[in-house]
């Protein structure tokens, strides 16, 4: 059922744009459809009550689209978008935001596999850099690298705890050929000259220490222990007593 021509749905038409479609009873977009909105972008797809919801194609007038589950006029459920810088997210949604697990494919090549929450990078997952082959497996906190993690290279890999998106602490080369080096990271901040507005901008730089050579050994990566881990051991000690 089409509302072109069509009294009864003009106002419709000025606030929701143009659309040809199913309808229920009540008069609302529902089935099947396509809408062209008054900015210009375009749904085609499943409505429900007057909201998306289901399977739908939605195209934005700036090149981006998405094409997968709606629920209440949100992204959410299995869907992908499609940037218009030619990355590209396939993977989970919920209420509009990239969460769960999904694939991140970047412009530059690189791609994320791995958990997302809030549209972050958030959990466990891998990101592999085009250029290099190399790939960084581990936690991630709010898009940035946290805690345990490895980065693995052609030839030797990397293992130890990470801050802020750098290594931090003690950790280890493991090297192909069978040996180790040992050491830890130590992060520091250096100035750099002053920004447009007088701030002091100021990057990480890295200082490796190395500390011994030895054969391959198993690594656990450093666990702070909480107040409340603290508590408990203490507790079962009390009670083994």
């Amino acid at each position: 059922m089409s509302d072109v021509g069509s009294d009864e749905f003009d106002d419709e038409r000025s606030k929701l744009g143009e659309y040809e479609g199913d309808r229920n009873e009540a008069g609302e977009r529902h089935g099947v459809g396509k809408a062209v909105l008054p900015n210009g972008d375009v749904y085609e797809g499943q409505y429900e009550n007057g909201k998306r919801h289901g399977q739908g194609t939605y195209v934005f007038k700036n090149g981006s689209r998405y094409v997968g589950d709606y629920y209440q006029n949100m992204k959410h459920g299995q869907g992908t978008f499609y940037y218009p810088d030619g990355s590209k997210y396939e993977g989970s949604w919920v209420e509009d935001l990239r969460q769960g697990h999904g694939v991140y494919t970047y412009p530059n090549g690189d791609t994320y596999d791995g958990k997302w929450l809030h549209h972050m990078r958030h959990g466990q997952g891998i990101y592999y850099y085009h250029d290099t082959g190399s790939k960084y497996k581990g936690s991630w906190v709010n898009g940035k690298m946290e805690s345990a993690g490895e980065y693995v290279h052609s030839n030797h890999r990397y293992k130890s705890n990470f801050i802020n998106n750098y290594p931090s602490g003690p950790g280890k080369y493991v090297f192909d050929i069978g040996c180790e080096q040992h050491g830890e990271y130590h992060q520091t901040e250096q100035d750099k000259a002053e920004g447009e507005w007088g701030e002091l901008a100021s990057t990480t730089v890295l200082k490796w220490i190395p500390k011994c050579i030895t054969g391959l050994t198993p690594w656990t990566p450093l666990k702070e222990t909480t107040a409340l881990e603290t508590e408990m051991a203490t507790a079962e000690e009390e009670a083994g007593n």
